[in-house]
This record gives structure tokens, sequence and C-alpha cells, in this order.
């Protein structure tokens, strides 16, 4: 593991960056509002992806490497993320396809910018369809703007609400709310086996 620091419109970045020889593509994740990369679904997920040939990339967002926990405006996240990923496909990860993705937080940002990175496909974990109890303010819309293959994987009472299916997004729900902090063992089977339908598509 590489960690390598990034610089963004918005400050300083920094990726953790895992290489597999002869890498049939990267992963590139993104970690939640308040949490960093040692989210335990995120590392999860990047020990499938690397199983399965996929070089990946932790990132840390500028306002976390600041050390604050707030995290910034969308707009913000949104421009260091492009920056970021840009840096990693023209270095370490090359220009192999991209799955781009995240946890709730770091997984809106990767399907609002899924276009502008050149993402091939995009995975979710844990999507916070709306802020708890407040069901009419809905972030659907920004999944439903993506028009590459996705995966959401949810858990059953996930407080932040149920992503909807789509013709190129499948959702996988498994036991458990927003963290999977006692079902992890559901998000490494759902990730895999979605990633052995879709690295032979991208």
């Amino acid at each position: 593991m590489t960690a390598l620091e990034l610089e963004t419109p918005h400050g300083p970045a920094r990726a953790h960056v895992h290489p597999v020889d002869g890498a049939v593509g990267a992963l590139v994740l993104g970690h939640g509002a308040g949490g960093g990369v040692g989210a335990r679904d995120l590392v999860a997920a990047a020990t499938v992806a690397r199983d399965a040939g996929l070089a990946v990339a932790l990132v840390e967002q500028p306002y976390r490497v600041a050390g604050r926990r707030s995290p910034a405006p969308a707009h913000q996240l949104d421009a260091a993320w492009i920056a970021i990923v840009a840096q990693l496909r023209a270095g370490p990860l090359g220009d192999g396809p991209l799955i781009a993705g995240g946890r709730s937080s770091g997984a809106r940002v990767a399907c609002r910018t899924a276009a502008d990175t050149g993402a091939a496909a995009v995975l979710c974990l844990a999507f916070p369809v709306h802020a708890p109890g407040r069901p009419e303010k809905t972030r659907q819309p920004e999944l439903d703007a993506v028009r590459v293959p996705a995966l959401v994987v949810q858990g059953e009472r996930d407080p932040f609400g149920m992503p909807a299916a789509g013709d190129d997004r499948e959702v996988v729900v498994v036991p458990g709310t927003h963290s999977f902090t006692r079902t992890l063992d559901g998000v490494a089977p759902a990730v895999a086996g979605w990633l052995s339908r879709v690295l032979p598509l991208i």
C-alpha cells in the first residue's frame, strides 16, 4: 500500500493505493461524511475488488485530511473527487476501466461525478436516500442520473431509506442498518457477485 497526497481545488487529499499485478481495472472508493477509509465495509469491498484483479484506491477528502469531521459542501466534495480521480488515473491506477464508489456520502459523490470521472460502473455502500425521517427530501435522482451499471448494498433497516432498483442498477439488501456493523459478511459476497458480472462488460 502507498499513501499519496494529491492536490485538489479545496486542499490536499490523500489516497491509499493498493496495487495489483496485471490489474484489469481500478476501484476508487470514498468514505462517509463523518468516517474514514478504515470503515469495515470499505475495507471488505477493497479486499474483494483486489481478489477480482482490480487495483484499489481508498480516498480521504481534503476536509478529513485537514482534521475536520464536518463534511465540505457537495460542490467542493465533487470538485475534489474529480481532481483526485484524474490524478490517480494519470498515475498509479492507469487508464483502464474505472469503478467509482464509496459509502454513504462517498457513494453520493461517486454518483454525481460518474460522468465527469469516466466511471464505467459505480459501487454504492449504504446510499443515503434521504435524511432519517425526511423521505420527502429524496436523493434518488442522484442514483437515477448514473448511466452505467451500479450496485447498491443497503441495510434492510437503514434509517436513510431504501433506494429503488433500475435497469442497470442492482440493489442488494442485507441485514442491518446504515453501518452494517453486525452484518459485514453480507457486503463482501454482494460486491464479489456483482464484480463477477460487471467486469466482463466494462
